[in-house]
């Protein structure tokens, strides 16, 4: 499919969805398949997402920015850094050619997550390709036309199970006007302690990292929020390169090994005893973990603490998401049904059942 002059190819994405459906063939939705190692593998026509291009608008002012669902990653966030803006969720790209739609797709976030929250948090409105050929419209781009029960924010993390999103409109902030990095050398259980506590202060942490000897700390503010938090802390400066290199799964810990596993854990979590190598991102809430233990001790030890555990390693397991409680999974199916009733969106990726 060539890209239009405009960017605007969701007449062709919409034809070739409409023939799947008369069809019935599956469709296997795709940009720059940054994140095709996560998941399930799905069969299907390749639908391509990348001719659909372009940024939309966008008004600074408004603090809005809505563009087609093939925009690359990169050509949005320079839009913003030329502004002086950002997303606030620091999305993973995995990939230089990461697009937007992938990016909403996966709904993953970076290390600013628990104190600024997760990519759907920041999603206004969105138009989708439905599952009965359909081109809708939902949401709006402005926060008043988000309450109550919003399609939008739904295809946050659906991997493209529930539709084709073809536009996502986006609530963006300024940057912080001050930026600093810290590592202070303290044991992982030391400084669970201490972000606990420093979580009931007003201290300007943006991002926390403990790599098994040292806690990294990012402070982001005012200049003099900044500064006294310095001043309180202490601590050595880090190059702030380490937070993009944590986000992009480029540290020596993410060097290839034994199976790399994700663990989404409730706050003040205490250590997991868990065999295998562990990096505490998210002040403690996401836990990366390198580890040979069976899956099944993996998930329990998650589970036990209220959390859940994925598996980053590309074919390690059929079912790399934490299989859902019968109850959820009948929800999720019903959803399926109503969306997209001849399953033919990226069937599978998820789970086997959808």
């Amino acid at each position: 499919m060539t890209t239009p002059p405009d960017g605007d190819a969701s007449a062709a994405l919409l034809e070739q969805v409409r023939n799947a459906l008369q069809d019935s063939t599956p469709l296997r939705i795709q940009g720059a398949n940054s994140k095709a190692f996560l998941g399930r593998e799905c069969a299907g026509e390749i639908l391509d997402t990348r001719s659909h291009c372009g940024i939309v608008s966008y008004d600074p002012t408004e603090l809005v920015i809505s563009a087609r669902s093939g925009t690359p990653l990169v050509q949005l966030q320079a839009t913003l850094d030329a502004a002086g803006q950002m997303l606030p969720c620091e999305p993973p790209a995995f990939g230089a050619g990461a697009t937007l739609g992938g990016m909403l797709a996966s709904g993953l976030s970076g290390p600013r997550r628990p104190w600024a929250g997760a990519v759907r948090d920041y999603v206004l409105g969105t138009r989708i390709i439905s599952g009965t050929g359909q081109h809708l419209r939902f949401g709006g781009e402005v926060m008043k036309n988000v309450a109550g029960y919003d399609l939008s924010r739904l295809m946050a993390g659906s991997f493209g199970c529930l539709g084709l999103v073809t536009e996502v409109s986006l609530k963006v902030l300024p940057k912080p006007r001050q930026c600093l990095s810290l590592s202070l050398e303290m044991s992982p259980r030391q400084a669970l302690a201490r972000l606990a506590e420093w979580g009931q202060q007003p201290l300007p942490i943006s991002a926390a990292c403990h790599d098994g000897t040292r806690l990294h700390l990012r402070l982001e503010g005012g200049e003099g929020s900044v500064a006294a938090a310095h001043d309180r802390l202490g601590g050595e400066p880090l190059d702030s390169q380490y937070w993009s290199l944590l986000n992009e799964q480029q540290l020596d810990f993410f060097d290839p090994g034994p199976p790399l596993w994700r663990l989404s854990l409730p706050h003040n979590t205490a250590q997991l005893e868990l065999p295998g190598a562990q990096l505490l991102d998210w002040g403690g809430a996401q836990r990366w973990l390198r580890s040979e233990a069976p899956a099944a001790s993996i998930r329990a030890a998650a589970s036990a603490v209220g959390g859940h555990a994925t598996c980053y390693s590309h074919g390690l397991l059929d079912s790399p998401f934490q299989p859902l409680a019968p109850t959820l999974l009948h929800y999720h199916q019903r959803l399926k049904a109503q969306l997209d009733p001849q399953g033919i969106f990226n069937p599978g990726r998820l789970y086997a059942e959808l």
